[in-house]
C-alpha cells in the first residue's frame, strides 16, 4: 500500500518533494504549497457543505482544468446564494438584486452570515482535519477568509508565504459550473506515494475568463488595486493570454450570455468608479467596451508586479516578456470588442 506524502517526518516530506522538483523543475516551497491547496479542497468538498460550494478563479483554472502554466497560491469560493440567503432570493430566477440599493443590503447581509458560516462550520471543518492528523499547521479566520498557516519545508524568495488562504464569498450561484478532478503537482513524479485530491464544483472557465476581464477592465479604468489585491493581480494578465492560447477566450467572447450575466452581476455588487469619478459601466465593457491594457503609472505597477511573480517561479515554463504578454492582451481586447459590435 502506497504510503501517505502527509504522514511522512518532515524530513522525508522535503525529500520527496526535492525528488518531485528535480523532475518537473519545479520549486519545492511550490509544490509544498499546491499539497496544502489540494487538502483544502479535498477536505471542504467532503464535508456536508460540498454540494454548496464552488471553485472559481486562477486556481481552479491551474488545478481543474489545466489552462494556465502557474501556481495559483489561494482558493477561491462561492457558497452558493441560494444556500446562504434563500430568504433574500426567494421567487427571483437569476438570484441578483432587483436594484442596486438592494445589492448594497445583500451585500452587507450576506457579509454577516457568510463570517458566521466561515467561523461556525469552515473553521471547524479545517480544523478537525488538521487535528485528526496531526498536521504542522494552524487555522485562523479574519472575516469570510479562513488562513492555513502551515510550517514550511522550503521557502522562496518570500513573494509566496506558506499560508493558504480560502476567500469564500456569498453573492452568487457560481454557474455555470461542473465537478472536476484535482489532483496534486507532485504526485505524477512520485507514484509511490498517496497525496490529497479532490473532485470540487468549479466554475465553467468561460465565466472565470469574463471575471477577469471585467477585473483588468476596472484595473485599466481606476489605475490601481485596493488592499490585499494589490499584490499578485498581474496574474490576471497572464491568466487571460493562456486562455486565448487554449481557445477558452474565444468561446467565452463567442457566449454573449455569459458575459452579460457577469456585467450585471457586478453592477449590483461589484460597483467601481474609474479615475475620474464615474462610474465603471460593466454592461458597456463586455459589449464593445473592455480595456485590458493599463496606461502610464499603472502600466508600470503592473511590469513590476509582474517581474515579482516571475522571480519567485511561480510560471512553470519559459514566459514571455511583459511587453509581449501586453501585446497579446491587448490583441485579446480588439477581438473581445470587435465580436459584439460585428453582431450590432
Amino acid at each position: 500500500m502506497a504510503e501517505e506524502f502527509l504522514h511522512l517526518s518532515a524530513a522525508d516530506q522535503r525529500d520527496a518533494l526535492g525528488v518531485a522538483s528535480g523532475a518537473s523543475g519545479r520549486p519545492v516551497h511550490l509544490l509544498e504549497k499546491d499539497v496544502w491547496v489540494v487538502w483544502a479542497l479535498e477536505k471542504m468538498f467532503a464535508s456536508k457543505y460540498g454540494p454548496q460550494l464552488i471553485f472559481k478563479g486562477g486556481t481552479s483554472l491551474s488545478k481543474a482544468y489545466g489552462a494556465i502554466r502557474r501556481f495559483s497560491e489561494d482558493i477561491d469560493l462561492t457558497y452558493d446564494i441560494r444556500a446562504i440567503a434563500p430568504d433574500l432570493v426567494a421567487g427571483i430566477a437569476d438570484a441578483l438584486p432587483p436594484t442596486k440599493s438592494q445589492g448594497k443590503k445583500w451585500s452587507g447581509e450576506i457579509k454577516d452570515r457568510l463570517s458566521t458560516w466561515v467561523e461556525r462550520d469552515a473553521l471547524p471543518i479545517i480544523g478537525s482535519a488538521i487535528s485528526l492528523a496531526s498536521l504542522r499547521a494552524h487555522p485562523h479566520i479574519k472575516g469570510d477568509k479562513l488562513y492555513i498557516d502551515y510550517e514550511p519545508l522550503a521557502r522562496g524568495t518570500g513573494y509566496v508565504p506558506p499560508i493558504v488562504v480560502l476567500e469564500f464569498g456569498a453573492r452568487s450561484t457560481g454557474e455555470p459550473h461542473e465537478v472536476r478532478g484535482v489532483v496534486c503537482d507532485a504526485a505524477a513524479h512520485l507514484p509511490e506515494l498517496t497525496f490529497p485530491s479532490a473532485h470540487p464544483q468549479v466554475m465553467r472557465v468561460e465565466r472565470t475568463f469574463w471575471e477577469k476581464a471585467t477585473a483588468m477592465h476596472v484595473f485599466c479604468r481606476k489605475g490601481y488595486y485596493r488592499g490585499e489585491d494589490a499584490k499578485g493581480f498581474s496574474r490576471h494578465w497572464h491568466d487571460v493570454v493562456r486562455l486565448d492560447e487554449s481557445g477558452y477566450a474565444e468561446r467565452a467572447i463567442a457566449d454573449r450570455n455569459i458575459a452579460q450575466k457577469v456585467a450585471e452581476h457586478k453592477a449590483v455588487f461589484f460597483a467601481e468608479r474609474d479615475a475620474a469619478g464615474s462610474t465603471i459601466d460593466y454592461e458597456y465593457a463586455v459589449n464593445g467596451g473592455i480595456r485590458l491594457v493599463p496606461e502610464g503609472d499603472a502600466l508600470k505597477v503592473l511590469a513590476e508586479d509582474y517581474r515579482a511573480m516571475v522571480g519567485d517561479g511561480l510560471l512553470f515554463v519559459d514566459t514571455e516578456s511583459f511587453e509581449a504578454l501586453i501585446e497579446r492582451c491587448r490583441q485579446i481586447e480588439q477581438r473581445a470588442n470587435s465580436v459584439r459590435k460585428t453582431q450590432k
